[in-house]
């Protein structure tokens, strides 16, 4: 089995940065897909940015394009989300996510292990 731990949330006003990590440990040699969710009070779980480890490709939502980076460090297990120019509507509790493989990057039926999630509060 593999186990996810976020890190790195917090509160931040409006412009500011945080950067999120997901660590995962255990049986990692599935974890081909790692994307990063998020979850707002009353609103559905959605995808927010995805990568494929394997051959290093990206997917993001349109709502964080251009201000949300993620990145992953092999050596670590770990994979990073960098948000940039955050907004009041960023705040939610993010998760991340492990997949051997999926069909829709964003469809989190697909994904097998998750984190605890982490909470991430914008003021405005």
């Amino acid at each position: 089995q593999v186990r996810l731990v976020e890190s790195g949330g917090g509160s931040v006003q409006a412009g500011g940065s945080l950067r999120l990590s997901c660590a995962a440990s255990g049986d990692t040699r599935s974890n081909k897909y790692m994307t990063w969710f998020r979850q707002a009070p009353g609103k559905e779980r959605e995808g927010v940015a995805a990568i494929n480890t394997v051959y290093r490709t990206t997917n993001y939502a349109d709502s964080v394009k251009g201000r949300f980076t993620i990145s992953q460090d092999n050596a670590k297990n770990t994979v990073y989300l960098q948000m940039n120019s955050l907004k009041p509507e960023d705040t939610a509790m993010y998760y991340c996510a492990t997949s051997p493989a999926v069909f829709d990057w964003f469809n989190s039926t697909q994904y097998r292990a998750w984190g605890q999630g982490i909470q991430v509060t914008v003021s405005s």
